[in-house]
């Protein structure tokens, strides 16, 4: 099978579109026929080698950590899918393979796609969409009443976040350049800050949570809007040593290291008397079902901004890595 494999870390010229074996569906796993892949920013830091101390991937391996695909066929145990099922999922951390013809992958990650959804669509959902309810919902308790900050929201994340946020029952305040305000706004941002020409601090009035997807000095400053006993969670910045314990399978030396490395943030964090987290989400194949719910009745509305095909995936991946996409990128490995 036709599958795009990272083969040394790297710039984009380490991922090539190769043959490989076809997988087999063991016990409790399910064989897909892949027809889409979703990228995110995880796909390039890995090729870059930027994630080799939370997961060491041995080389040469099939990229990709999202897909949306048909069952081809199912493993002893699995009775909630059959060969037929349209589905989708985020696949397991230590396996990536959703930029293949197949992958297989526990039955407990996958859900099925919403009828009205194409795949290229479905693709674009289950990493970002799972990133963002996993963290608003789950790790930041927002609600009604909420206030908050998400600064990026015309990114993948961003733009389901800005979504789930509000079905929550939060106001919603984001950033966005001047190609991006129409997007955010209809997506139902309350607040858009022209990040071009605005400096958000100065804009927001107190919030009470900042869910950051850019890190840098807008996490730095982003410490400063948060009322007392709030939270900034990140996934874009460093790690900290509930990220391990919690969310990386409970690795004590790993949670050393991120204590070191995230030092400056916690202090910074101690000092606006609010609580800092980073969030590595989990797949799950039931609440990714909880997301085609949403979708489904239209509540949830998945942006995709461009489509590659297989065989520029590598371009797909540097694309992604610019930073000009507005919702996700989506690579087509079937009709």
């Amino acid at each position: 099978m036709k599958a795009v494999v990272l083969t040394r870390y790297g710039g984009p010229d380490v991922v090539e579109l190769r043959d490989v074996a076809q997988p087999v569906a063991g016990p409790g796993e399910v064989l897909v026929r892949i027809k889409a892949a979703g990228l995110n920013p995880v796909d390039f830091k890995i090729r870059n080698g930027l994630l080799k101390v939370i997961e060491a991937y041995p080389l040469p391996a099939v990229m990709g950590n999202e897909f949306a695909g048909v069952v081809e066929a199912v493993g002893d145990g699995v009775t909630s899918f059959a060969p037929g099922d349209r589905v989708f999922a985020r696949t397991a951390k230590n396996a990536m393979g959703g930029l293949a013809e197949f992958t297989t992958i526990p039955a407990d990650m996958l859900a099925h796609i919403p009828p009205s959804l194409d795949f290229a669509t479905a693709a674009g959902i289950p990493l970002a969409g799972l990133t963002a309810l996993q963290a608003l919902r789950d790790e930041m308790r927002v609600g009604p009443g909420s206030r908050v900050f998400i600064p990026g929201g015309a990114g993948g994340v961003g733009t389901f976040a800005i979504q789930l946020a509000r079905w929550l029952g939060a106001e919603v305040i984001t950033t966005a350049s001047p190609r991006g305000r129409d997007l955010v706004t209809r997506l139902g941002a309350d607040q858009v800050i022209d990040y071009t020409t605005e400096a958000f601090e100065t804009q927001t009035g107190p919030v009470d949570a900042v869910f950051d997807l850019i890190g840098g000095a807008t996490l730095n400053a982003a410490f400063g809007i948060v009322k007392p006993g709030g939270i900034v969670l990140s996934v874009s910045a460093l790690p900290e040593p509930q990220t391990a314990l919690k969310d990386l399978g409970g690795r004590p030396g790993l949670a050393a290291l991120f204590w070191f490395a995230s030092l400056p943030l916690r202090w910074r964090a101690w000092r606006h008397k609010v609580r800092y987290r980073f969030l590595f989400m989990h797949p799950s194949g039931s609440e990714l079902a909880e997301l085609a719910a949403l979708v489904a009745s239209g509540q949830l509305e998945p942006i995709v901004d461009r489509v590659f095909p297989l065989d520029q995936a590598r371009e797909a991946i540097a694309y992604l890595e610019s930073g000009r996409a507005k919702g996700k990128v989506v690579v087509q490995v079937a009709d």
